[in-house]
């Protein structure tokens, strides 16, 4: 019977580590995920200095798309590691009233800055350039855009692409992912 009960305990505490943390605000959280003030050319400015590339992702309470995404990629070692290499991830509240500053200076709560930058689902990712675009706002200068959550692979590949500036290429990100599954297939 001891056997038992310590069996269910392990499943018990197993179980949990695989869940996502949630923050008082509703939305799932990573220890790696970087708070800042919302200005998004500071941001990026920011990131430029770490060498790494602005990614923001929007979320929402409640959302089962945003646990799949915390509880499989970004909970992937590999994963987690590339992207807190590569990329300072800044977490937006789709339905939130912080507030944001747009490149042209504009300030609105979180809820009216998806709006204006078009984000409409959750978990959506909007990659930022490089440097501040000039005359543009963050949705228009975003260099790309991950709609959902998807897989290990999928989210893998994405931010690989974006990395590499896979946007500047002819290779779209399909055509892209479509080579890196090959790739892994014959690499097994």
């Amino acid at each position: 019977m001891r056997h038992v009960v310590f069996g269910l305990m392990a499943v018990l505490l197993l179980g949990q580590t695989a869940l996502a943390e949630v923050g008082e605000d509703g939305l799932h959280k990573k220890e790696w995920f970087t708070v800042t003030f919302k200005d998004v050319a500071e941001d990026i400015r920011d990131a430029e200095k770490q060498g790494k590339r602005l990614a923001m992702i929007f979320e929402q309470r409640g959302c089962i798309y945003c646990r799949q995404m915390h509880e499989g990629p970004l909970s992937n070692p590999d994963i987690a590691n590339f992207i807190k290499s590569n990329f300072v991830v800044v977490q937006y509240n789709l339905f939130g009233d912080e507030e944001v500053t747009d490149f042209d200076g504009t300030a609105l709560p979180e809820k009216e800055m998806a709006k204006r930058w078009g984000v409409v689902f959750t978990p959506t990712i909007l990659f930022m350039p490089e440097q501040v675009p000039e005359g543009d706002n963050a949705g228009r200068a975003a260099v790309a855009t991950m709609p959902g959550a998807f897989g290990n692979g999928t989210t893998l590949d994405m931010f690989t692409w974006v990395k590499e500036k896979g946007y500047e290429s002819d290779e779209h990100f399909q055509k892209y992912h479509a080579r890196k599954i090959q790739e892994r297939q014959k690499s097994q």
